[in-house]
């Protein structure tokens, strides 16, 4: 375990560091061709030892529960399973199953390395699969998200099933393997049915335009019919109690512009590749169609509680969104140049977030 660091610096050297690789990267789109000896040697250097430093270091950290909230209950339920402590409660009995089996023969400092394996491993070989040699660009762009870090150190079980759900999206030629690792996701943590839902809808009716009016659509309905939206979702029982209880929570708040904006980068990009670029790739319009799918719903329980958990339904796909068109096709004459702003400002956005946005 990790104790050097105290832990109110654990995420500032975490984001700086990811500072640091997306600076060195921008510079070095300046410098080389993207298929350079130099470049792809770089970037497979670098890819390595940053999935190497993250995997100990995020799985390392110590057990807190004002740093890491959930990591303290979670750790409490572990240690409750290692004595030989029967499931508790009737929910998430998959998560609790999985944790039981885990200490029956690991401690629980070796349990949150293996859910950070779990959450990063998914991300490394999507982006291989799909990107080849340039894994690298999409591996960082994942790991740079505004709400990567959240989910593999505090909102774990939800992080799990949306990494576990982008390993089923890596075998996009293989849909029975595909149906049952989405199975698995969703037995990890139930929102997954929705992602599962738009993600079929997106193979059944393929038709970006009709989903990019969709979400457009959503936002004046968000606007002028406030909680109903939250209300009919949770009277209809989607997720669970839990979900239910978010949804008609009285921490429920404003119409969020900010994480709307920051939602419309993904919506833009796939809009000007596919319609105005005439990009045609099944596999970035099933990923940008479940993406425009399931932002939409949030969109129109923007208010609920804990907003953000139902956003990360979707932004855990906006990454791919965003880098794919530029690392499976040239667009543009000095295209390395090109990846390496889009990898600087859409990390800007995270950065600029904690210390700025959360700072005050």
């Amino acid at each position: 375990m990790i104790e050097f660091i105290s832990l109110e610096n654990y995420y500032p050297y975490y984001i700086n560091l990811c500072l640091f690789i997306v600076l060195a990267t921008l510079l070095h789109s300046y410098v080389v061709d993207i298929n350079s000896d130099k470049n792809i040697k770089y970037i497979r250097t670098i890819g390595y030892a940053l999935c190497f430093i993250l995997v100990i270091y995020m799985g390392l950290r110590p057990i807190s529960g004002k740093y890491f909230t959930d990591m303290l209950t979670y750790s409490r339920h572990f240690n409750h399973y290692s004595y030989g402590g029967e499931i508790i409660g009737d929910k998430d009995l998959f998560f609790h199953y999985f944790m039981k089996f885990c200490a029956s023969f690991m401690n629980v400092h070796i349990f949150f390395l293996t859910c950070v394996v779990i959450y990063i491993y998914p991300m490394y070989r999507i982006s291989k699969v799909y990107f080849k040699k340039y894994w690298f660009y999409s591996f960082l762009m994942l790991i740079v998200s505004f709400s990567f870090w959240t989910y593999g150190t505090n909102g774990i079980r939800n992080g799990l099933a949306t990494s576990i759900f982008l390993l089923a999206l890596s075998f996009p030629k293989k849909r029975i393997v595909q149906l049952i690792i989405i199975f698995i996701a969703i037995l990890f943590h139930k929102t997954i049915l929705l992602p599962t839902l738009a993600y079929i809808a997106s193979l059944v009716y393929n038709k970006p335009k009709v989903y990019i009016a969709f979400w457009v659509l959503c936002i004046p309905m968000s606007l002028a019919l406030g909680g109903f939206w939250e209300a009919m979702f949770a009277s209809l029982g989607f997720g669970d109690d839990r979900f239910a209880g978010y949804l008609t929570s009285e921490n429920s708040g404003a119409f969020r512009f900010d994480f709307l904006f920051y939602s419309s980068f993904a919506v833009f990009t796939g809009w000007y590749f596919i319609i105005k670029r005439n990009f045609n790739d099944k596999i970035y319009s099933a990923i940008f169609n479940t993406y425009v799918i399931s932002n939409a719903f949030w969109i129109l329980i923007i208010r609920a509680g804990f907003s953000n958990r139902f956003a990360y339904l979707s932004w855990f796909l906006m990454a791919l969104v965003i880098i794919y068109p530029f690392l499976k096709k040239a667009f543009y004459k000095k295209q390395h140049i090109v990846i390496g702003r889009v990898v600087f400002l859409y990390f800007l956005f995270t950065y600029f977030m904690f210390y700025i946005y959360y700072s005050k």
